[in-house]
């Protein structure tokens, strides 16, 4: 009797309140990264190319944004979330919810991206670069025909990396309001001492890190 009391209990809780949550965090995941994908893999073209070792070394402009990806890089997500939300407010409309833990999410994944594009772009073989170049490419052509195509499969590796990542930074976005798993978690499980959501919320965030990591090993043995 006590186990379907306790059953019927967790139930109207996971209906409720944490099946919910499992999608805003999934939205807050998808949108976050889709634009940081895009603005990190524009920051990271930008930064090949004006790189030292680079297509157009240009130390002025290289040492400009590579200061402001440390820069941002080093900001812990929650202090992070915090220092911008008159910005947030300003471009959403408010400081709470799920979309005003996107563009925070996207300013701090953008970065992390780029370095991790710009490495794996860095790595390709200089080689394959000079014979290009021999043959009359651009640099654009450089670019998309031998940096990113031979970094793909380290692209893929470092973007499952970025999303694993960046959904465990929207556990830290419910801690100010953001909603999703992470604030299901903190309040409904942890503050109210509810060990059977808590416990619940962290085996959910397993699933979602295993599927994801199972998602990114399959294209990285595609492209490999």
């Amino acid at each position: 009797m006590l186990d379907s009391a306790f059953f019927q209990e967790w139930l109207r809780y996971f209906n409720g309140i944490i099946r919910p949550a499992i999608g805003a965090t999934l939205r807050m995941v998808t949108a976050s990264m889709f634009f940081a994908f895009i603005l990190g893999f524009l920051l990271a073209i930008v930064l090949v190319i004006y790189s030292p070792h680079g297509l157009r070394p240009n130390k002025r402009i290289y040492g400009i944004l590579d200061f402001f990806v440390n820069i941002i890089r080093s900001f812990p997500i929650i202090i992070l979330i915090v220092a911008i939300s008159p910005i947030t407010r300003m471009v959403v409309g408010t400081t709470i919810g799920e979309k005003a833990a996107i563009l925070p999410l996207t300013i701090a994944a953008a970065p992390f991206m780029a370095r991790i594009f710009e490495n794996s772009m860095m790595e390709v073989d200089k080689q394959l670069i000079e014979a290009a170049r021999s043959f009359g490419a651009s640099d654009l052509q450089i670019i998309f025909k031998v940096l990113i195509k031979e970094s793909i499969p380290s692209i893929i590796s470092g973007t499952t990396l970025s999303i694993i990542y960046f959904l465990s930074a929207t556990t830290l976005a419910g801690a100010v309001g953001a909603g999703g798993i992470g604030a299901v978690a903190l309040n409904y499980g942890y503050q109210s001492f509810n060990n059977s959501i808590l416990y619940t919320c962290v085996f959910i965030l397993l699933i979602m890190v295993q599927i994801i990591q199972m998602i990114g090993n399959w294209l990285y043995k595609k492209f490999v």
